[in-house]
């Protein structure tokens, strides 16, 4: 399929080595867009670069920090003359430790990535558009756990939450000079970010979701396409789900996935250890 608008654009797409991002570069490329892989490792970058059709760079960046979002930006310039799209959407889980036991370290670590990353992506590209006096399109990668809460994923989950406000803000600021600001919500769709274990119980949790299945990241990439595109025109603001249903299920309800679970699976553990106190505490 073609979209209207992308062919002859420039985009970058952070987080271009892992699941999501590398199959937004492949659709991107597809379309005709010229594509600015980034990534912290500069060797897949480009080697994601190198394997799409027309014409793509890689650029090895920490988009957790300012000089990583400069050199990007600077990368992409220099080799295009311009950034028409940008989706900032490298991010990491951090790990599925009990609130009590999670640590600023991780916190702080999981923060810069997954909510610093986007912001400071954000304001580059409208920084970029001033300069130049141009406009463009920018989609940020959520998830579904920005939109609910769940007792495990605590840093990744407020930080997702925290590019829901992003984008929201983001988008009311571009709208009067025509930037359009979206989000994609990604459900239980299997990629590296959560391991070989991770990705196992997200494929057997889309079981219950009402289109039974886990998500596919060339599904993702193709919403995060059509946000970028013409197609998207009056669209703005807006945190799209990608997740077979997954966030619309009244999990209270049988026909909404009640029943599915056994909830001993996430108490047990946690009531034991409250009930017995922490020694090592």
């Amino acid at each position: 399929m073609t979209l209207r608008g992308l062919a002859g654009k420039v985009a970058v797409v952070t987080g271009a080595a892992g699941g999501l991002g590398r199959a937004t570069v492949e659709r991107l490329a597809e379309e005709g867009v010229q594509v600015v892989a980034v990534d912290l490792d500069e060797g897949a970058a480009k080697a994601v670069a190198a394997a799409v059709p027309g014409d793509a760079v890689g650029v090895g960046a920490d988009v957790a920090t300012e000089d990583g979002v400069n050199a990007y930006m600077q990368a992409a310039v220099a080799a295009f003359g311009q950034v028409d799209l940008h989706h900032l959407n490298a991010g990491i889980a951090g790990s599925l430790t009990d609130l009590v036991d999670v640590s600023v370290e991780e916190w702080d670590k999981v923060m810069a990535v997954n909510l610093r990353g986007p912001f400071l992506g954000v304001r580059a590209a409208f920084r970029h558009y001033l300069e130049r006096g141009s406009v463009g399109s920018i989609v940020v990668t959520s998830s579904i756990a920005g939109l609910r809460g769940s007792n495990d994923l605590l840093a990744y989950t407020t930080s997702k939450h925290g590019t829901v406000g992003l984008v929201h803000g983001a988008a009311v600021y571009g709208g009067p000079i025509g930037v359009r600001v979206n989000a994609v919500a990604p459900g239980i769709v299997p990629t590296p970010i959560f391991g070989e274990a991770g990705m196992a119980d997200m494929r057997r949790r889309a079981a219950t979701s009402p289109l039974r299945r886990a998500g596919r990241p060339d599904e993702v990439a193709a919403t995060v396409a059509f946000l970028l595109s013409d197609e998207a025109t009056y669209v703005t603001g807006e945190i799209l789900s990608v997740d077979g249903g997954a966030s619309v299920q009244n999990t209270n309800r049988r026909g909404g996935g009640a029943g599915l679970w056994d909830v001993s699976v996430t108490d047990d553990a946690l009531l034991e250890r409250h009930r017995a106190g922490d020694a090592s505490r």
